[in-house]
């Protein structure tokens, strides 16, 4: 899915480039000449069903059913494709989704000159409130992502991140993030960088997630308050639970 940044892509694009778009199926690029995707071709533009836009990057669609390659992201197969086989490529809102985001990165960089990555930013996917007031950024997302300069970095989206508020960020600080950081974006040539920041240790996990935020957020005293007579009256609880079972 594209933002405001289509009319920018198209403008990279010349008119007898070769163009993939890869995890186009909710919302195809339709200037894409491929589509590499899990989905069918039968059943692309998915977004209409729950009223976002078919497809983006005009009414015509210069790709048909023979240069739609319906393709397992998870295989780590090398694509179809010969090295530098497209001019232009595009990954919108895909790599946040895969289980292996680092092998697809590789593979545009063979199979493509020059590109275009977008994902959610980190700061939007570390919010409450997109799909619930309990769950931080969407569901089946699995990694906050971050894109400095060439460079983008993975950080698997770890489960304690849901668990307590000090890791995330409330949903009305999501509402008054400004346009431009709610996604992050890269215009790439030849190559970019990316890697995947690891993190051992329950300990170490919660500092990251939580120096993120409060880089940005300050929760209240009483929020603290709360959470800590919570976690009290639980363990008094379970202890009489273990008691009365016994």
């Amino acid at each position: 899915m594209f933002n405001k940044n289509i009319e920018k892509v198209l403008s990279k694009i010349k008119p007898d480039d070769i163009v993939l778009d890869v995890g186009g199926w909710a919302c195809p690029f339709n200037r894409a000449n491929w589509i590499l995707d899990g989905g069918a071709f039968e059943t692309r533009g998915y977004y209409e069903k729950i009223g976002m836009p078919k497809s983006q990057g005009g009414e015509k669609e210069y790709f048909n059913k023979e240069t739609w390659v319906q393709r397992d992201f998870c295989d780590r197969e090398p694509w179809p494709f010969d090295d530098n086989f497209f001019d232009f490529s595009i990954c919108s809102h895909t790599l946040e989704d895969v289980r292996d985001p680092l092998y697809v990165c590789s593979e545009l960089i063979r199979v493509s000159r020059r590109g275009y990555i977008e994902v959610p930013s980190r700061l939007l996917e570390s919010c409450r409130g997109s799909e619930s007031n309990r769950l931080v950024g969407l569901s089946h997302h699995r990694w906050l992502v971050d894109i400095t300069d060439n460079y983008v970095q993975f950080l698997m989206k770890y489960h304690m991140i849901h668990g307590d508020f000090q890791l995330s960020f409330p949903p009305s600080f999501a509402k008054k993030i400004p346009p431009d950081e709610t996604i992050a974006f890269l215009f790439w040539e030849e190559k970019f960088d990316f890697s995947e920041k690891r993190i051992d240790g329950l300990d170490n996990i919660y500092e990251e997630l939580s120096q993120f935020v409060s880089t940005r957020y300050k929760y209240p005293k009483y929020k603290y308050n709360i959470q800590q007579l919570t976690q009290e009256g639980n363990r008094i609880f379970k202890g009489i639970k273990r008691r009365l079972f016994i």
